[in-house]
C-alpha cells in the first residue's frame, strides 16, 4: 500500500476510534446506570481502554507515515518500532479478545457482561463500535503492512506485565467497593477466578501468536515497512 494510502487510514482510523473514545468517556453522569459506572468509571472496562489504546495506535501509526512522506526517515525508524510493538503486543491481541470474548458470553449471557441497563445509554452503534469493529481493523492492519514482533520472550513478557497491571486493577476495585467490575467474577470462588484470569491471559496468548503466525505468512520473515 502507498505511504499516502496509508497515511491517510490510519489518520481516518484514528480519528474513529477517538470519536468512539470520546463518545463511551462522555456519557452523561446522570445518564450513567448506578450499578454499572461506579468508582473506577469507565476506566475500569478492558473493552474502555482498549479504545484509547486502539485510538494512541493509530496517532502513532500516522506519525510515523507523515515522517516518511517528508523523508524523515531517521525519526520514522524510531516512530515505527513504537507502532509495531503497539500493534504486536497489544492492539492486536487485545482487539481480537475483546471482540470474541464479549460476544462470545454476551450469546450465552449478556447480564455477566453487559447488563440491558446499558441498553438505555449505549446506543447500538456504539456497542458495535466498542465490540465488533475492533477486530475487523486488526485484520486490516495486518493486511495493510507488515510489522515487527518483538523475540517472543520480550512481547510475552510485556504482553503478562500488561495484563497483571489489568487484573491488578480490578482486584484494587472489589477491593474498594466490594462489587466486581463483570458479573461475571462473582460466580468464581478465588481459586476458580485465579484458574478464570489465567485461562484468559493464556487466550490472549494464543491471539498474540495468531497475530503473529498471519504477519509472517502475509509478509514473510525479513520485510519490514520504512
Amino acid at each position: 500500500m502507498e505511504i499516502s494510502t496509508l497515511a491517510t487510514y490510519h489518520c481516518l482510523a484514528f480519528i474513529w476510534y477517538f470519536f468512539v473514545a470520546y463518545s463511551i468517556i462522555h456519557i452523561k453522569t446522570e445518564e450513567r446506570p448506578s450499578e454499572v459506572f461506579l468508582y473506577g468509571g469507565q476506566w475500569k472496562y478492558l473493552t474502555v481502554l482498549n479504545l484509547v489504546l486502539q485510538a494512541v495506535f493509530y496517532g502513532v501509526s500516522f506519525l510515523a507515515d507523515a515522517l516518511r512522506l517528508i523523508k524523515k526517515l531517521r525519526c520514522a525508524k524510531c516512530i515505527i518500532s513504537s507502532r509495531d510493538l503497539l500493534f504486536s503486543v497489544l492492539a492486536f491481541p487485545l482487539s481480537t479478545f475483546v471482540c470474541i470474548s464479549f460476544w462470545t458470553l454476551y450469546s450465552y449471557n449478556r447480564e455477566l457482561v453487559y447488563p440491558r441497563s446499558l441498553d438505555r445509554v449505549i446506543p447500538f452503534w456504539l456497542n458495535h463500535a466498542m465490540h465488533t469493529t475492533v477486530l475487523p481493523f486488526a485484520l486490516l492492519e495486518i493486511l495493510a503492512l507488515p510489522h515487527r514482533y518483538p523475540a517472543k520472550r520480550k512481547g510475552l513478557i510485556l504482553l503478562g506485565f500488561v495484563a497483571f497491571l489489568y487484573i491488578s486493577w480490578v482486584l484494587w476495585i472489589y477491593s474498594v467497593t466490594g462489587e466486581w467490575v463483570y458479573p461475571l467474577f462473582a460466580l468464581f470462588s478465588p481459586p476458580g477466578l485465579a484458574a478464570f484470569f489465567a485461562g484468559s491471559l493464556a487466550v490472549i496468548v494464543s491471539f498474540y501468536n495468531f497475530g503473529e503466525f498471519l504477519n509472517r505468512m502475509i509478509w514473510g520473515q525479513s520485510k519490514f515497512c520504512l
